[in-house]
């Protein structure tokens, strides 16, 4: 089978022969990466006279690097976007696409037109999870107009197609608020991505399970649990709601109240990791706003408590245990009488079996509030706790010297004589490599004892 032959074509925008494209094999399939995915390459680069300036071939290392952000020369972000998996191509690039007048010292000459050989061995979409952990990759099929994106708090209007497989389980429309997507039945997932997005873009996101209906799945829906999705997604339309920084004093401390309304309800829900996010927004709002005075300022600083001793809460009900005595502390910054500041970090303490450090607090809590009684029934548990490991631990080290003086009792006993031990008989295999006794003595200037004074050894006749 012969190979087919491609002609030469110019793949230029404006076909000024800036960028020539020739096939030497063809790929597989139908895609080609996008701007925003990390591709993976081989190459070999050479002068239009023949002088090899790079391989990543003779390194024998793939070159990765990501498409359409301008982290290589223009040649390469127009030519590998045309590629299919599997291709080689050549590519003839004129200065203008490379390295242009400046050149690239001390192997790329001044105007230099350049000849790539690349081969595309794969590639992988843009990673927009906030931790870096491929939970939701984006692949552009359609780049969107504009350099804005939607904001938190933005009123977004989407149109997007979800599928499991071969299901398709989900086809909306649907208008939502950035941040609170929740409330309009819409993933995490779609949520944090749509900030990345430009008006008229459209994407494909692959969604893991974590950033979309997660162990529980979605049965009104048919999606199975621990699902990995795919949502076809066209961002129609946004409008920005104000940043933080635009709002007058009296704005941020209205819409922190109204967060933490939305978090309490979520909260109720059992819903923590939603309610985390609407109590944490709250406090953020509020967190460097010095301006407010007299009934607003303690407002601020009322509603900022509350904040964290919420998101101590939540954090309880998850068993992240640090992260509950961090928002305690917090909030003791800021009220150092906060009972429920010192109960919430006495509950943590506990909960870790710190219950010296468990009972100070709850102690604490009932100085400041003598009626307390649930502080108080919690220092009465934290005194039994620590009486019960005190016994405990008495018992283990009596159970200890027990065990150690019964095997001493097995031991041959030593008895002392004018302050020496005596051991028993003196033979060779004892002293291995010693002098006699009374020799030893004479050495060190020392007088031995009568009942010791023997010119060799007792047994060594």
């Amino acid at each position: 089978m012969t190979q087919e032959v491609h002609e030469p074509t110019d793949i230029t925008p404006d076909k000024d022969g800036g960028v020539i494209k020739q096939i030497l094999r063809a790929g597989e399939g139908n895609e080609s990466p996008v701007p925003g995915d990390n591709v993976s390459v081989h190459y070999v680069g050479t002068l239009d006279d023949g002088t090899q300036f790079d391989s990543s071939r003779d390194r024998g290392e793939h070159f990765k690097f990501d498409l359409g952000k301008g982290s290589v020369i223009k040649a390469w972000d127009l030519g590998i976007a045309t590629m299919k998996k599997g291709e080689l191509a050549k590519f003839t690039c004129k200065p203008k696409y490379a390295y242009g007048e400046v050149g690239s010292p001390p192997k790329i000459p001044s105007n230099a037109t350049l000849i790539f050989e690349v081969e595309l061995v794969s590639w992988k979409g843009e990673d927009l999870s906030l931790k870096n952990d491929g939970s939701i990759i984006r692949h552009i099929t359609t780049k969107g107009k504009g350099w804005k994106n939607p904001n938190e708090g933005a009123l977004v209007k989407v149109h997007y197609v979800g599928r499991h497989g071969e299901n398709v389980f989900e086809d909306r429309e649907v208008e939502f608020t950035v941040g609170d997507a929740v409330i309009s039945n819409v993933i995490e997932g779609l949520d944090i991505a749509v900030k990345r997005m430009k008006e008229g873009e459209k994407c494909r996101l692959d969604i893991k399970p974590s950033m979309a209906y997660g162990s529980k799945g979605n049965p009104d829906l048919g999606v199975p649990p621990d699902a990995e999705l795919v949502y076809d997604v066209e961002l129609l339309s946004f409008e920005n709601a104000k940043e933080s920084w635009e709002m007058e004093p009296h704005e941020k401390l209205e819409q922190s109240i109204i967060a933490k309304t939305k978090g309490t309800k979520f909260f109720k829900e059992g819903n923590y990791k939603v309610a985390l996010k609407y109590y944490d927004k709250c406090q953020k709002n509020l967190e460097f706003e010095t301006t407010l005075k007299g009934e607003d300022e303690e407002k601020r600083k009322e509603v900022i408590v509350q904040a964290h001793l919420n998101m101590a809460m939540c954090h309880l009900k998850m068993e992240q245990y640090v992260k509950v005595r961090d928002h305690c502390n917090k909030a003791l910054d800021l009220d150092d009488k906060c009972v429920k500041a010192y109960f919430r970090r006495g509950q943590a303490y506990y909960a870790g079996n710190d219950f010296d450090l468990a009972r100070k607090d709850f102690e604490k809590a009932c100085e400041i509030e003598p009626e307390n009684k649930a502080a108080k029934n919690q220092v009465k548990i934290c005194e039994q706790k620590i009486k019960q490991f005190d016994k405990k631990e008495k018992a283990k080290y009596q159970g200890m010297f027990e065990k150690f003086a019964a095997e001493d009792s097995k031991k041959p006993q030593n008895r002392f004589v004018d302050g020496f031990e005596e051991i028993g008989e003196w033979d060779n295999k004892m002293a291995h490599g010693m002098l006699p006794l009374d020799q030893e003595c004479e050495a060190f200037g020392e007088k031995m004892p009568e009942r010791c004074n023997v010119s060799q050894p007792p047994g060594d006749d």
